[in-house]
């Protein structure tokens, strides 16, 4: 299921109650915390989402965890850690995971061909495992909706779902393209039960959730979530909050059907850092971009996005089901994960990302050395241009070169009339060219601007541009 954003009026009943109970010993300071929750809340203020859960992971352990707004409309409910939501598409890599752990136990490659186990589909002697997984195969996606079709109103089996769109002609040819499919993990999900012999959800209870102690996860396609869980929501254009309808039994399947709490999703993440359940190099094959046949990166991996978030590595998936939204980003290098759940799809401007970004500048802001003297003689440098001014005995030649007159001039017009700073943060630095380079997030009035600096060690500044933010 893709999302699609839209934004909605803002919602006030259910973001008068916020910062519900918190789990465990947090590691972070009492001001992360805060920044946390203001995110949080304001987020749903803005998008009008009636409740979010968070677990928030830093070296390696749950640092924070918390509940906001609204779990519940009907009867009237306050969000709580202890609630599960409905993960969507982060189900992918838990059935990427049981492949692999198949893989490693030498009952199939990644490199066979559908045609071992589900002969019948569609050039199944063409397509392999890994490119089901890499959403490479070619197979039409069953879901692109944004909402719960008639069809999924009915249950069905997952092999009739095979039997109406994986028996299509394929989109492209296999490894040509990168096209996000459901029908490729439902696929996968089959091939799972045909190898272990034993149904898909059982294969994941024994072999992950047992063994990581994950006793919230539920399965979302068997039967809906209960009353103590969150509850689903969505909104018709701009209209109203209103429950999310649920999809039919089958439809959900190895795609999209687990669900639990922030707390288990978290654990999850930590196992992938200390590589748990799989072998260092499965989980290498997993986290590393598939390219295309022209040698074209993907950014996808098994079951993940893979890419960099301000010089970090980045393991990423977003969930989209009906009612639900999830955003999951795992930073394995800095052992750090963020975990974001949202109890509204359609209808809400892409808050569990919006949120999961917040708290990401929180996290890594409070890791980095403490840069606070630079941060301060870059606001002040800042301020002197939107005047038209320039102390020139803190950059280099080449910089000295690069602000002439006209860039001057240049600056002060532009930036002068934005006023005063109100906010001005570090947002990411990292070593080149000999150089540290830092990039700043400039909020002046209603305007948000970026600042891009490269200093040499001797505390000379080679380059201070600013730009418009994205």
């Amino acid at each position: 299921m893709q999302i699609k954003k839209t934004f909605p009026l803002i919602a006030t009943a259910f973001l008068l109650v916020f910062l519900i109970a918190a789990h465990g010993q947090s590691t972070l300071s009492t001001t992360q915390q805060s920044r946390i929750d203001s995110v949080v809340a304001d987020t749903l203020k803005a998008t009008g989402a009636p409740g979010a859960s968070i677990a928030v992971v830093q070296d390696g352990k749950i640092a924070y965890e918390r509940a906001y707004g609204s779990g519940r409309l009907t009867p009237a409910t306050p969000a709580a850690s202890s609630m599960r939501y409905s993960i969507g598409s982060v189900s992918k890599q838990f059935t990427a995971t049981a492949l692999l752990l198949l893989a490693e136990e030498k009952r199939l490659t990644l490199d066979d061909k559908v045609s071992k186990w589900l002969p019948n589909l569609t050039r199944a002697n063409e397509v392999t495992i890994r490119q089901l997984l890499s959403m490479t195969a070619g197979y039409q996606d069953y879901w692109p909706h944004d909402y719960v079709f008639t069809a999924m109103q009915k249950p069905v089996a997952p092999q009739q779902v095979l039997e109406q769109w994986a028996r299509k002609p394929l989109d492209f040819d296999p490894g040509t393209k990168w096209q996000y499919s459901n029908t490729n993990y439902i696929i996968a999900g089959l091939i799972v039960e045909k190898v272990s012999g034993m149904k898909f959800f059982d294969f994941l209870r024994k072999r992950i959730f047992q063994p990581l102690g994950m006793t919230s996860v539920h399965d979302a396609d068997e039967a809906p979530l209960g009353e103590k869980d969150a509850q689903g929501h969505l909104r018709n254009a701009l209209g109203p909050l209103r429950a999310a309808p649920k999809e039919a039994k089958g439809w959900l399947f190895a795609a999209g059907q687990l669900a639990m709490t922030a707390h288990d999703l978290a654990l999850w993440d930590i196992s992938v850092m200390e590589q748990k359940i799989l072998q260092p190099a499965s989980y290498r094959t997993m986290q590393t971009t598939v390219l295309l046949n022209n040698g074209l990166p993907t950014r996808y991996g098994l079951g993940v996005n893979v890419g960099m978030a301000n010089g970090r590595r980045l393991i990423s998936h977003g969930g989209a089901v009906s009612g639900y939204l999830t955003a999951n980003q795992i930073y394995p290098d800095d052992r750090a994960a963020i975990v974001v759940f949202v109890n509204i799809y359609p209808g809400a401007a892409g808050p569990d990302g919006q949120i999961a970004a917040g708290i990401s500048r929180v996290l890594f802001e409070a890791a980095a050395p403490d840069n606070s003297s630079t941060i301060e003689q870059s606001r002040r440098i800042f301020t002197e241009l939107q005047q038209g001014k320039i102390d020139r005995s803190v950059f280099t030649a080449n910089a000295n070169d690069y602000f002439s007159a006209e860039v001057i001039a240049d600056f002060a017009a532009s930036l002068g009339p934005l006023g005063t700073p109100t906010e001005f943060t570090q947002t990411s630095q990292v070593l080149r060219g000999g150089m540290t380079i830092r990039s700043f997030r400039i909020r002046c009035g209603n305007r948000t601007v970026s600042l891009s600096t490269q200093m040499w060690p001797d505390g000379k500044i080679e380059q201070f541009m600013v730009e418009q933010a994205e």
